[in-house]
Protein backbone atom coordinates (compact mmCIF):
# COMPACT_ATOMS: atom_id res chain seq x y z
CA UNK A 1 0.00 0.00 0.00
CA UNK A 2 1.05 3.23 -0.87
CA UNK A 3 0.00 6.61 0.65
CA UNK A 4 0.86 9.63 -1.41
CA UNK A 5 1.52 12.83 0.85
CA UNK A 6 0.87 16.68 -0.07
CA UNK A 7 3.82 18.82 0.50
CA UNK A 8 2.11 20.67 3.59
CA UNK A 9 2.23 17.44 5.39
CA UNK A 10 5.87 15.87 4.83
CA UNK A 11 6.56 17.95 7.58
CA UNK A 12 3.99 16.40 10.04
CA UNK A 13 5.61 13.05 9.03
CA UNK A 14 9.04 14.14 9.76
CA UNK A 15 7.78 16.01 13.30
CA UNK A 16 6.58 12.84 14.45
CA UNK A 17 9.40 10.67 13.33
CA UNK A 18 12.05 12.69 14.68
CA UNK A 19 10.45 13.45 18.22
CA UNK A 20 8.75 10.33 18.77
CA UNK A 21 12.14 8.15 19.09
CA UNK A 22 10.89 5.53 21.33
CA UNK A 23 7.83 4.74 19.06
CA UNK A 24 9.93 4.53 16.05
CA UNK A 25 12.75 2.41 17.64
CA UNK A 26 10.21 0.11 18.92
CA UNK A 27 8.91 -0.02 15.11
CA UNK A 28 11.68 -0.66 13.46
CA UNK A 29 12.42 -3.44 15.99
CA UNK A 30 9.33 -4.98 15.34
CA UNK A 31 9.98 -5.12 11.51
CA UNK A 32 13.02 -6.59 12.07
CA UNK A 33 11.96 -9.55 13.42
CA UNK A 34 9.10 -10.40 10.76
CA UNK A 35 11.57 -9.23 8.42
CA UNK A 36 9.84 -6.55 6.70
CA UNK A 37 11.00 -3.59 5.59
CA UNK A 38 9.46 0.32 6.13
CA UNK A 39 11.19 3.41 4.50
CA UNK A 40 10.80 7.26 4.08
CA UNK A 41 11.33 8.23 0.93
CA UNK A 42 12.22 12.22 1.20
CA UNK A 43 12.65 13.00 -2.59
CA UNK A 44 9.02 11.61 -3.27
CA UNK A 45 6.78 12.85 -0.08
CA UNK A 46 6.17 8.47 0.39
CA UNK A 47 6.02 6.55 3.15
CA UNK A 48 6.00 2.98 2.10
CA UNK A 49 5.43 -0.58 4.46
CA UNK A 50 4.05 -3.73 3.33
CA UNK A 51 0.79 -4.41 2.67
CA UNK A 52 0.72 -7.37 4.96
CA UNK A 53 3.25 -7.29 8.41
CA UNK A 54 1.51 -9.35 10.59
CA UNK A 55 -0.78 -8.59 13.38
CA UNK A 56 1.31 -6.31 15.38
CA UNK A 57 2.54 -4.64 12.49
CA UNK A 58 -0.73 -3.68 11.74
CA UNK A 59 -1.43 -2.57 14.75
CA UNK A 60 1.18 -0.32 15.22
CA UNK A 61 0.48 1.08 11.40
CA UNK A 62 -3.36 1.58 12.59
CA UNK A 63 -1.53 4.31 15.50
CA UNK A 64 0.38 6.19 13.14
CA UNK A 65 -2.19 6.45 10.76
CA UNK A 66 -4.41 8.16 13.50
CA UNK A 67 -1.13 10.58 14.19
CA UNK A 68 -0.99 11.33 10.69
CA UNK A 69 -4.94 12.25 10.69
CA UNK A 70 -3.93 14.77 13.45
CA UNK A 71 -1.07 15.96 11.84
CA UNK A 72 -3.21 16.84 8.60
CA UNK A 73 -6.00 18.27 10.81
CA UNK A 74 -2.94 20.30 12.42
CA UNK A 75 -1.50 21.60 8.79
CA UNK A 76 -4.75 22.33 8.23
CA UNK A 77 -5.09 25.07 10.92
CA UNK A 78 -1.66 26.31 10.46
CA UNK A 79 -2.64 27.06 7.07
CA UNK A 80 -5.64 28.71 8.03
CA UNK A 81 -4.24 30.91 10.59
CA UNK A 82 -1.75 32.40 7.57
CA UNK A 83 1.61 30.78 8.78
CA UNK A 84 4.88 30.32 6.76
CA UNK A 85 4.61 28.63 3.64
CA UNK A 86 4.77 25.01 3.42
CA UNK A 87 8.21 25.16 1.34
CA UNK A 88 9.76 27.43 3.92
CA UNK A 89 8.29 25.29 6.73
CA UNK A 90 9.36 22.31 5.16
CA UNK A 91 12.97 23.34 4.65
CA UNK A 92 14.33 23.06 8.08
CA UNK A 93 12.81 19.78 8.86
CA UNK A 94 14.56 18.07 5.72
CA UNK A 95 17.39 19.71 6.98
CA UNK A 96 17.56 18.24 10.40
CA UNK A 97 16.00 14.94 9.28
CA UNK A 98 18.86 14.20 7.07
CA UNK A 99 21.51 15.54 9.75
CA UNK A 100 20.02 13.31 12.16
CA UNK A 101 20.23 10.37 9.12
CA UNK A 102 23.90 10.99 8.63
CA UNK A 103 24.91 10.93 12.20
CA UNK A 104 23.71 7.33 12.55
CA UNK A 105 25.46 6.33 9.56
CA UNK A 106 29.17 7.92 9.57
CA UNK A 107 31.81 7.85 12.36
CA UNK A 108 32.81 10.46 13.53
CA UNK A 109 36.37 9.99 11.64
CA UNK A 110 34.43 11.85 8.80
CA UNK A 111 33.29 14.96 10.15
CA UNK A 112 36.61 17.11 10.41
CA UNK A 113 38.69 14.46 10.55
CA UNK A 114 38.01 13.78 14.23
CA UNK A 115 37.87 10.57 15.29
CA UNK A 116 35.98 8.79 18.34
CA UNK A 117 37.77 5.80 20.01
CA UNK A 118 36.18 3.81 22.35
CA UNK A 119 38.72 2.33 25.23
CA UNK A 120 37.71 -0.97 26.81
CA UNK A 121 39.86 -2.00 29.86
CA UNK A 122 39.13 -4.93 32.13
CA UNK A 123 40.20 -3.58 35.28
CA UNK A 124 42.23 -1.57 36.69
CA UNK A 125 46.14 -1.71 37.51
CA UNK A 126 49.65 -0.81 36.87
CA UNK A 127 50.13 -2.54 33.44
CA UNK A 128 46.98 -2.15 32.08
CA UNK A 129 46.94 1.35 32.93
CA UNK A 130 50.41 1.87 31.60
CA UNK A 131 48.89 0.11 27.91
CA UNK A 132 46.02 2.38 27.57
CA UNK A 133 47.84 5.96 28.38
CA UNK A 134 50.90 4.65 25.73
CA UNK A 135 48.21 4.17 23.49
CA UNK A 136 46.24 7.36 23.63
CA UNK A 137 49.57 9.09 23.69
CA UNK A 138 50.65 7.50 20.50
CA UNK A 139 47.28 8.63 18.71
CA UNK A 140 46.93 12.56 20.78
CA UNK A 141 51.13 12.71 19.18
CA UNK A 142 49.68 12.31 15.43
CA UNK A 143 46.63 13.35 15.85
CA UNK A 144 46.91 16.25 18.12
CA UNK A 145 42.99 17.57 19.63
CA UNK A 146 41.30 15.55 16.49
CA UNK A 147 40.95 12.57 18.61
CA UNK A 148 38.65 12.04 21.26
CA UNK A 149 38.34 9.02 23.72
CA UNK A 150 35.40 7.25 25.61
CA UNK A 151 37.70 4.96 28.18
CA UNK A 152 35.62 2.59 30.20
CA UNK A 153 36.29 0.05 32.44
CA UNK A 154 34.90 -3.41 33.27
CA UNK A 155 35.96 -3.63 36.63
CA UNK A 156 36.91 -7.13 36.09
CA UNK A 157 33.66 -8.15 35.40
CA UNK A 158 32.88 -10.30 31.36
CA UNK A 159 29.43 -9.14 31.79
CA UNK A 160 30.70 -5.41 31.96
CA UNK A 161 33.01 -6.23 29.33
CA UNK A 162 29.72 -6.97 26.95
CA UNK A 163 27.76 -4.35 28.15
CA UNK A 164 30.43 -1.73 27.36
CA UNK A 165 31.22 -3.05 24.11
CA UNK A 166 27.99 -2.87 22.48
CA UNK A 167 27.40 0.68 24.04
CA UNK A 168 30.53 1.49 21.32
CA UNK A 169 28.40 -0.27 18.56
CA UNK A 170 25.30 1.59 19.56
CA UNK A 171 27.74 4.88 19.52
CA UNK A 172 29.20 3.97 16.17
CA UNK A 173 32.96 4.68 17.38
CA UNK A 174 35.52 4.66 14.57
CA UNK A 175 37.46 2.44 16.43
CA UNK A 176 37.40 0.35 19.42
CA UNK A 177 40.91 -0.13 21.67
CA UNK A 178 40.34 -3.55 23.93
CA UNK A 179 42.72 -3.79 26.78
CA UNK A 180 43.47 -7.58 27.86
CA UNK A 181 41.51 -10.51 26.53
CA UNK A 182 38.49 -10.60 27.74
CA UNK A 183 37.96 -7.35 26.80
CA UNK A 184 39.05 -7.73 23.33
CA UNK A 185 37.02 -11.11 23.37
CA UNK A 186 33.76 -9.01 23.89
CA UNK A 187 34.16 -6.40 21.66
CA UNK A 188 34.91 -9.02 18.81
CA UNK A 189 32.02 -10.59 19.80
CA UNK A 190 30.19 -7.40 19.36
CA UNK A 191 31.13 -6.23 16.12
CA UNK A 192 32.10 -7.63 12.78
CA UNK A 193 32.82 -4.15 11.23
CA UNK A 194 34.24 -1.68 13.54
CA UNK A 195 38.07 -2.11 13.52
CA UNK A 196 39.17 -3.30 16.88
CA UNK A 197 42.60 -3.10 18.36
CA UNK A 198 43.49 -5.72 21.15
CA UNK A 199 46.95 -4.64 23.91
CA UNK A 200 47.57 -6.79 26.50
CA UNK A 201 46.90 -10.06 24.69
CA UNK A 202 49.15 -12.79 24.73
CA UNK A 203 48.08 -15.00 22.02
CA UNK A 204 44.90 -13.52 19.99
CA UNK A 205 44.76 -17.08 18.38
CA UNK A 206 44.07 -19.16 21.69
CA UNK A 207 41.58 -15.62 22.45
CA UNK A 208 39.94 -17.11 19.18
CA UNK A 209 39.28 -13.78 17.78
CA UNK A 210 41.59 -14.07 14.75
CA UNK A 211 42.45 -16.66 11.89
CA UNK A 212 46.31 -16.59 11.92
CA UNK A 213 48.70 -13.95 13.90
CA UNK A 214 50.33 -13.47 10.22
CA UNK A 215 47.01 -12.46 8.60
CA UNK A 216 44.24 -12.16 10.93
CA UNK A 217 41.63 -12.38 8.25
CA UNK A 218 38.62 -9.97 10.65
CA UNK A 219 38.03 -7.12 11.89
CA UNK A 220 40.34 -7.12 14.88
CA UNK A 221 44.62 -7.16 15.31
CA UNK A 222 46.67 -5.53 17.73
CA UNK A 223 50.14 -6.02 20.18
CA UNK A 224 50.62 -9.20 21.79
CA UNK A 225 52.25 -8.99 25.38
CA UNK A 226 54.10 -12.24 24.96
CA UNK A 227 56.89 -12.60 27.04
CA UNK A 228 59.78 -14.94 26.71
CA UNK A 229 58.28 -17.47 28.98
CA UNK A 230 61.68 -19.95 28.29
CA UNK A 231 63.39 -16.93 29.22
CA UNK A 232 61.92 -16.20 32.27
CA UNK A 233 61.97 -19.89 33.48
CA UNK A 234 65.78 -19.65 32.94
CA UNK A 235 65.92 -16.07 35.53
CA UNK A 236 63.46 -18.34 37.80
CA UNK A 237 66.70 -20.76 37.72
CA UNK A 238 69.16 -18.14 38.35
CA UNK A 239 67.45 -16.50 41.32
CA UNK A 240 66.21 -19.78 42.45
CA UNK A 241 69.13 -22.17 41.95
CA UNK A 242 68.05 -24.42 44.83
CA UNK A 243 64.42 -24.72 44.09
CA UNK A 244 62.67 -27.81 44.36
CA UNK A 245 59.47 -27.45 42.82
CA UNK A 246 57.59 -24.42 41.55
CA UNK A 247 53.76 -23.80 41.54
CA UNK A 248 52.70 -22.58 38.73
CA UNK A 249 49.52 -20.37 39.70
CA UNK A 250 46.95 -18.13 36.95
CA UNK A 251 43.13 -17.68 37.05
CA UNK A 252 41.97 -20.26 34.79
CA UNK A 253 38.98 -18.00 33.27
CA UNK A 254 42.03 -15.90 31.35
CA UNK A 255 42.77 -17.47 28.10
CA UNK A 256 46.15 -15.39 28.17
CA UNK A 257 46.85 -17.58 31.24
CA UNK A 258 46.33 -20.64 30.49
CA UNK A 259 48.80 -20.37 27.20
CA UNK A 260 51.52 -19.17 29.26
CA UNK A 261 51.03 -21.53 32.37
CA UNK A 262 51.63 -24.21 29.26
CA UNK A 263 54.72 -22.92 28.09
CA UNK A 264 55.87 -22.56 31.45
CA UNK A 265 55.12 -26.15 32.30
CA UNK A 266 56.70 -27.48 29.47
CA UNK A 267 59.86 -25.36 30.34
CA UNK A 268 59.83 -26.40 33.89
CA UNK A 269 60.02 -30.15 32.41
CA UNK A 270 62.41 -29.30 29.45
CA UNK A 271 64.86 -27.81 32.87
CA UNK A 272 63.86 -31.10 34.82
CA UNK A 273 62.42 -28.92 37.13
CA UNK A 274 59.24 -30.25 39.31
CA UNK A 275 56.00 -28.31 39.41
CA UNK A 276 52.45 -28.16 40.34
CA UNK A 277 49.55 -25.85 38.74
CA UNK A 278 47.25 -24.09 40.71
CA UNK A 279 44.50 -21.76 39.83
CA UNK A 280 42.05 -19.69 40.96
CA UNK A 281 38.16 -19.36 39.02
CA UNK A 282 38.38 -14.90 39.93
CA UNK A 283 39.64 -12.91 42.69
CA UNK A 284 38.24 -14.51 45.27
CA UNK A 285 39.73 -17.47 45.88
CA UNK A 286 43.38 -16.19 45.42
CA UNK A 287 44.26 -16.30 48.79
CA UNK A 288 43.30 -19.63 49.42
CA UNK A 289 44.86 -20.82 45.87
CA UNK A 290 48.40 -19.01 46.57
CA UNK A 291 48.18 -20.04 50.36
CA UNK A 292 47.70 -23.74 49.20
CA UNK A 293 50.44 -23.56 46.67
CA UNK A 294 53.25 -21.83 48.90
CA UNK A 295 52.43 -24.89 51.12
CA UNK A 296 53.35 -27.80 48.59
CA UNK A 297 56.27 -25.83 46.96
CA UNK A 298 59.22 -23.63 47.64
CA UNK A 299 58.55 -20.90 44.84
CA UNK A 300 55.80 -19.22 42.85
CA UNK A 301 55.70 -18.54 39.24
CA UNK A 302 52.45 -16.04 37.72
CA UNK A 303 52.14 -15.01 34.00
CA UNK A 304 50.72 -11.72 33.14
CA UNK A 305 47.77 -12.52 34.60
CA UNK A 306 44.99 -9.79 35.25
CA UNK A 307 43.32 -11.59 38.21
CA UNK A 308 46.73 -11.85 40.02
CA UNK A 309 47.88 -8.63 39.32
CA UNK A 310 44.64 -7.02 40.33
CA UNK A 311 45.34 -9.12 43.19
CA UNK A 312 48.94 -8.73 43.64
CA UNK A 313 49.03 -7.55 47.63
CA UNK A 314 47.28 -10.28 48.67
CA UNK A 315 49.90 -12.55 47.40
CA UNK A 316 52.64 -10.37 49.00
CA UNK A 317 51.07 -10.87 51.86
CA UNK A 318 50.91 -14.64 52.14
CA UNK A 319 54.61 -15.21 50.07
CA UNK A 320 56.34 -12.51 52.00
CA UNK A 321 56.32 -13.87 55.50
CA UNK A 322 56.80 -17.45 54.78
CA UNK A 323 59.84 -16.18 52.84
CA UNK A 324 58.40 -17.99 49.22
CA UNK A 325 59.88 -16.46 46.17
CA UNK A 326 57.66 -15.10 43.47
CA UNK A 327 58.56 -14.83 39.74
CA UNK A 328 56.02 -13.02 38.19
CA UNK A 329 55.53 -12.11 34.22
CA UNK A 330 55.08 -8.70 34.37
CA UNK A 331 57.01 -5.48 35.88
CA UNK A 332 54.23 -3.80 37.53
CA UNK A 333 52.79 -6.83 38.99
CA UNK A 334 56.86 -7.66 40.50
CA UNK A 335 56.74 -4.46 41.79
CA UNK A 336 53.80 -4.32 43.82
CA UNK A 337 54.75 -8.08 45.71
CA UNK A 338 56.57 -9.77 43.32
CA UNK A 339 60.94 -10.83 43.68
CA UNK A 340 61.63 -10.97 39.97
CA UNK A 341 60.34 -10.20 36.53
CA UNK A 342 61.45 -10.64 32.95
CA UNK A 343 58.96 -8.14 30.91
CA UNK A 344 58.15 -6.43 28.11
CA UNK A 345 57.25 -2.79 28.78
CA UNK A 346 53.51 -2.11 28.46
CA UNK A 347 53.65 1.72 28.00
CA UNK A 348 55.59 0.54 24.49
CA UNK A 349 52.74 -1.94 24.04
CA UNK A 350 49.92 0.62 23.91
CA UNK A 351 52.24 2.99 21.93
CA UNK A 352 52.63 0.05 19.63
CA UNK A 353 48.92 -0.63 19.31
CA UNK A 354 48.25 3.41 19.09
CA UNK A 355 50.59 3.51 16.38
CA UNK A 356 48.58 0.64 14.62
CA UNK A 357 45.16 2.33 15.41
CA UNK A 358 46.59 5.40 13.58
CA UNK A 359 47.46 3.53 10.46
CA UNK A 360 43.82 1.96 10.28
CA UNK A 361 42.05 5.19 10.79
CA UNK A 362 44.10 7.43 8.57
CA UNK A 363 45.86 5.56 6.13
CA UNK A 364 43.33 2.93 5.30
CA UNK A 365 44.90 0.10 6.80
CA UNK A 366 42.52 -2.95 6.72
CA UNK A 367 42.90 -4.92 10.53
CA UNK A 368 42.23 -8.30 8.38
CA UNK A 369 45.88 -8.21 6.69
CA UNK A 370 47.69 -6.52 9.34
CA UNK A 371 49.80 -8.46 11.15
CA UNK A 372 49.99 -8.92 14.87
CA UNK A 373 52.46 -6.84 16.80
CA UNK A 374 55.04 -7.92 19.29
CA UNK A 375 57.28 -5.52 20.91
CA UNK A 376 61.08 -7.14 21.43
CA UNK A 377 62.89 -4.11 22.87
CA UNK A 378 63.89 -3.15 26.44
CA UNK A 379 62.92 -6.20 28.51
CA UNK A 380 65.21 -6.30 31.21
CA UNK A 381 65.50 -8.86 33.98
CA UNK A 382 64.70 -7.09 37.63
CA UNK A 383 63.82 -7.27 40.90
CA UNK A 384 62.00 -5.93 43.67
CA UNK A 385 64.38 -4.36 46.57
CA UNK A 386 62.03 -4.33 49.32
CA UNK A 387 60.64 -8.29 48.91
CA UNK A 388 64.57 -9.00 48.13
CA UNK A 389 65.15 -7.62 52.33
CA UNK A 390 61.94 -8.81 53.11
CA UNK A 391 62.82 -12.25 52.30
CA UNK A 392 66.43 -12.14 52.84
CA UNK A 393 66.78 -13.46 49.09
CA UNK A 394 70.20 -13.09 47.64
CA UNK A 395 69.60 -11.70 44.04
CA UNK A 396 72.16 -12.33 40.90
CA UNK A 397 74.09 -8.82 40.30
CA UNK A 398 73.27 -7.94 36.69
CA UNK A 399 69.14 -7.34 37.66
CA UNK A 400 68.14 -4.24 37.83
CA UNK A 401 66.10 -2.76 41.01
CA UNK A 402 62.90 -1.96 40.08
CA UNK A 403 62.05 1.62 41.11
CA UNK A 404 59.59 2.41 43.54
CA UNK A 405 57.13 5.71 42.19
CA UNK A 406 56.60 8.12 44.12
CA UNK A 407 53.11 8.16 45.72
Amino acid sequence: MTIELSSGLKFIIFFLLTNRENYCIFYQVEVIKSSTNVMLNRMTGRVLYPAAAGKREEEIMKKLMAMLLVGVLSASLLTGCGSAPADETNAPATEEDGSAEGTDSEGAGSEGDTYNIGIIQLVEHPALDAATEGFEDALKDKLGDKVTFDYQNAQGEATNCATISTKFVNDNVDLIMANATPALQSAAAATNEIPIVGTSVTDFITAEVVNSNEEPGTNVTGVSDLAPVDEQIALLQRVCPDVTKVAVVYCSSEANSVYQADLAAKYLKDAGIEYEVFTAADSNEVQSVITAAIAECDCVYIPTDNTFADNIEIVKNVTVPANIPVICGEENMCGNGGLATLSISYYDLGYKAGEMAYEILVNGADPATTPIGYVSDGIVAKYNPEVAEAINWTIPEDLVAIEKEEE
